[in-house]
């Protein structure tokens, strides 16, 4: 019979980078709030768990490569399951993005030269050399945009983690299919 559940390393990859996520995204919503002397700090573990979530997603996507993913039940309407895999690509593809723009938008910040990218204050973090040589208007202007670019890419990432517990949740609790056993690790899916 085949498996109906995601093997353990999918599943903690799963969770690890979805976890990073929300704790970024946390983030992200608390430092307008805090007083400016603790802002960099929560920008600087923001960029670390960044960092952090693209090695485990690269992690996540290799092993999705390598490992078949269980299918998805029988009964499940054609747009439920193009509009999962759908949802599924464009949020790898979203979570590539974050750190990507994230990283270019850190790399033409004009303090970057005074203030290391560390990861989580033990690994510096090379910045992308191309904005390093640039003049301050041109470095503030691929800042702006690659800043403007990352929060394009925090909105999409709230859709389609709205759209992705959405699935879940109706085919766990409408449908009732146990959709959720499939990505926890302990229960029993059909």
């Amino acid at each position: 019979m085949e498996a109906r559940r995601y093997t353990q390393a999918a599943i903690w990859l799963h969770w690890l980078v979805a976890l990073g996520i929300i704790i970024n995204i946390a983030l992200a919503w608390t430092w307008p709030n805090v007083p400016d002397a603790q802002v960099r700090p929560l920008i600087d573990v923001h960029k670390s768990i960044g960092i952090t979530v693209f090695g485990l997603a690269v992690l996540r996507l290799l092993w999705r490569f390598t490992h078949r993913p269980p299918p998805l039940p029988s009964k499940y309407q054609q747009w439920e399951i193009r509009t999962s895999h759908w949802t599924h690509w464009a949020l790898y593809l979203v979570i590539f993005l974050m750190p990507i723009t994230g990283w270019l938008h850190d790399s033409a910040w004009d303090a970057a030269a005074t203030h290391p990218l560390m990861l989580f204050g033990l690994i510096e973090i090379p910045r992308a050399a191309y904005f390093q040589h640039l003049g301050p208007a041109e470095m503030k202007r691929y800042h702006e945009l690659f800043g403007e670019i990352h929060e394009l890419g925090a909105k999409l990432v709230y859709a389609l983690f709205v759209l992705h517990v959405a699935g879940a949740l109706k085919h766990q609790f409408l449908d009732k299919t146990r959709e959720l056993q499939r990505m926890w690790f302990w229960g029993q899916p059909e």
